[in-house]
């Protein structure tokens, strides 16, 4: 299978693993009902994702992530 070599390639396939896991702090006043069933996460999609590693690793069904990628504005 082909496969794409470029300049840094290692330390972008790796940089997950230099991300430090973060805690997931609730909201209580955002939130509603049980936290246990459907999560809402605001931040970063690596971090947001390797908060949920401890508690739901093999657990979740589905995550879905709204990327604001293309936020400039075109001229």
């Amino acid at each position: 299978m082909p496969e794409l070599h470029f300049k840094g390639k290692e330390y972008v396939y790796n940089h997950h693993l230099t991300v430090p896991y973060r805690p997931l702090e609730a909201h209580p006043e955002k939130s509603i009902g049980d936290e246990s069933e459907n999560l809402i996460i605001h931040g970063d999609n690596l971090h947001a994702l390797k908060a949920l590693l401890p508690r739901y690793a093999g657990k979740v069904d589905c995550i879905f992530i709204d990327p604001p990628y293309n936020t400039m504005p075109l001229s």
